[in-house]
């Protein structure tokens, strides 16, 4: 029987230990040796839990166990998951984590001690909850060269336009309902401002070119200035409103684009049709063409799935290590004003014949609508540096979403 840990007892680590119970004879026919959680570390005491008896406060315990050879970290966070993770690489204890956080900031340090110490850092969960998407891109995918990847990578968002765009309920209302649902937390800004799906992207974009895109080096926005009238023009023009995480590339002329915001995504893509809570990650190969990958991108089971299937390959792989291309040495990313798209222009109406011409000269308006106060229209191609320049002379600008293209 191999011995694991699990650090962290909260949704995912909780769901990871039931998972064991629940889909043993899964596990066994996967790893017939058979894996016990022999320990969990959490401060807090769970006198009502069945695993009450496996629970540990003090790292060490866990760590100078002879006995345990992979361990399962959920903590979320940097500290003291990092140190953790790192001390356990570090004596040859493979280490899985759903930690995006981390794995976004310290995932090719991890992951060159794993290599060191023959041992593995694996992340599927990270990204998608419990959609495989991590071992296909360096698996399944290792022959194609990855040129598009765009992703609705945030349930929580998702579900709050979703909800925002079939009943008609106000940003404010519907965050409200989303952490009254569990969805979203007492602090949702990681969540509606676009930090969790730009922490994910980067792992995507790092694992598409095999070197360290920075979260940090990313363009970030998140949907807290999206409103009602934007959702409701959006639905009349054909498209929905979705927090994509987007990351292009073409190797031949050294492009690399990477940025998370809002996009009007219209019917005629796949993206289109997710709703509520669910994630879709769509990617674009030079030879496979489209592939889409869908469900569940949070939860406790769904999770906590992916990150068994990680223990189940660390626990096959004993005193080995599971290559990952990704490298430390840092990725530059291209400039972002020099990126080609379209935009949709929500401002007041007093401005509607200066902007006709100030954009009939540069760039064609694809549609327009005159709106009680308002005027909104959608631009052709323009970079995103002159975009702006334009709209900077226009009166009363009240909402500039980009548009996804096919």
């Amino acid at each position: 029987m191999i011995k694991a840990a699990v650090l962290g007892f909260g949704t995912v680590g909780s769901g990871v230990v039931e998972l064991f119970d629940v889909n043993r004879s899964c596990v066994e026919r996967r790893v017939p040796e058979g894996i016990e959680v022999k320990y969990i570390l959490d401060l807090r005491e769970f006198p009502d839990s069945p695993y009450q008896n496996r629970v540990v406060h003090d790292f060490d315990i866990i760590l100078n166990d002879p006995e345990i050879r992979v361990i399962c970290e959920t903590m979320g966070g940097r500290e003291p998951a990092f140190t953790f993770s790192k001390k356990a690489l570090e004596k040859g204890i493979s280490v899985c984590t759903s930690n995006k956080e981390l794995v976004a900031a310290h995932g090719p340090e991890l992951l060159r001690i794993a290599r060191e110490h023959n041992c593995s850092y694996l992340f599927e969960a990270s990204v998608g909850g419990g959609i495989p998407i991590i071992r296909p891109m360096n698996t399944s995918l290792a022959p194609e060269s990855i040129t598009r990847i765009v992703g609705i990578l945030n349930g929580t968002t998702n579900y709050m336009m979703t909800r925002m765009e079939q009943e008609d309920i106000s940003f404010e209302d519907v965050l409200k309902q989303a952490q009254e649902k569990g969805y979203a937390e007492r602090n949702p800004e990681a969540d509606i401002e676009g930090h969790d799906a730009c922490r994910k992207i980067a792992i995507l974009s790092s694992l598409m070119c095999g070197r360290t895109v920075r979260y940090e080096d990313i363009p970030c926005e998140g949907i807290s200035r999206v409103s009602m009238k934007d959702v409701a023009y959006a639905r009349r023009m054909g498209y929905a409103i979705k927090l994509l995480g987007i990351s292009e590339r073409d190797e031949e002329k050294g492009y690399f684009y990477v940025r998370t915001a809002p996009y009007m995504v219209p019917a005629s893509h796949p993206l289109h049709g997710v709703e509520g809570v669910f994630n879709a990650i769509f990617v674009h190969g030079n030879l496979v063409d489209n592939l889409m990958f869908y469900g569940r991108g949070a939860g406790k089971f769904p999770t906590a799935s992916a990150v068994v299937s990680d223990m189940l390959d660390c626990a096959l792989n004993l005193g080995q290590n599971i290559p990952v291309r990704w490298s430390d040495e840092v990725m530059q990313l291209s400039d972002p004003g020099q990126k080609t798209g379209r935009y949709f222009v929500r401002m007041s109406a007093e401005g509607r014949e200066k902007a006709k011409a100030l954009f009939a000269d540069s760039f064609d308006v694809t549609a327009e609508h005159a709106h009680s106060d308002e005027y909104v229209f959608t631009t052709g191609p323009v970079t995103e540096s002159a975009f702006k320049e334009a709209v900077s002379s226009l009166p009363d600008v009240r909402s500039t979403i980009r548009i996804l293209e096919l």
